[in-house]
């Protein structure tokens, strides 16, 4: 199908925002995006027309909701006041065409508990691995085969030698805790509509592995609180070097999630970090 989008939306910009791993681009610029047992291939026709692989009811059902075509971004970007704060203006203006994926919250969880002080090209070896350890094969519709997110039962029934094949390191043991706890319902993946986005962080930090960064990220990543401000080494930087006298974060609710992703990403690409 041929979509046309005229709301904020920029393909390589979203693959490279750290926001999400299993992004595959291809040599013409497209994208194959496997998500909850589909997989889409997206490819930019114009400026603002994309060719997508799936149909109509598949774009309805599964990929207009994971894209989060829904919220405005446009709009987002037009409430930050230029005069007051240009650097986030212009970062926002730089990285137009981010958006917050709306992703599946296992998948997310374990990614981000895979990501703790490492790289982004470390984090995809990991979980490409993981995946072809226990994922199930999927045929991409180039034809190819890749491996879907393993299940938390696929990912439980691993011994911690197959693991660590994975190259976790220390996260070897929170990953199969992690997966162990679902399985067993000690750990609930269920439930977060009903609760504030404080109650989500502090049900989130019970778990294993899972700090305030790691917290932050699922909630705004995998759960889409789009007010969650997860805090790295990029994002210490900004607040001391560009608002050391404190980052506007009430006057700014409830979109902070999104222009911190704004800001994570301009500076990312002024120190042209990959």
């Amino acid at each position: 199908m041929i979509l046309r989008i005229t709301n904020d939306f920029d393909l390589k910009k979203i693959a490279d925002s750290g926001q999400c791993f299993r992004w595959f681009e291809q040599d013409d610029g497209s994208y194959i995006i496997p998500h909850l047992g589909y997989c889409l291939h997206i490819r930019k026709v114009t400026d603002d027309t994309y060719e997508l692989s799936c149909t109509g009811d598949e774009y309805r059902d599964v990929w207009s909701h994971y894209l989060d075509m829904e919220t405005d971004y446009t709009r987002v970007r037009s409430l930050i006041p230029r005069d007051t704060d240009p650097f986030l203006y212009n970062a926002a203006s730089s990285q137009q065409g981010i958006r917050i994926l709306r992703q599946d919250l296992w998948e997310t969880l374990i990614s981000f508990i895979i990501s703790q002080n490492r790289n982004i090209p470390a984090i995809k070896n990991s979980i490409e691995l993981l995946c072809a350890l226990c994922g199930e094969k999927m045929t991409a519709p180039d034809g190819s085969i890749i491996h879907a997110f393993p299940s938390p039962e696929a990912v439980a029934a691993l011994t911690p030698d197959q693991l660590d094949g994975c190259r976790l390191g220390y996260r070897t043991r929170y990953i199969h805790e992690t997966a162990a706890g679902v399985v067993d319902g000690s750990i609930s993946l269920t439930g977060y509509e009903d609760l504030s986005d404080d109650e989500c962080m502090e049900r989130l930090m019970s778990i294993t592995g899972v700090g305030k960064k790691v917290a932050s990220c699922v909630l705004l990543f995998g759960l889409h609180r789009i007010d969650a401000f997860p805090i790295d080494v990029w994002i210490r930087r900004i607040l001391d070097n560009e608002y050391p006298k404190g980052y506007p974060m009430e006057a700014y609710r409830p979109y902070n999630g999104i222009y911190q992703q704004y800001m994570f990403a301009f500076y990312r690409s002024i120190y042209n970090e990959k």
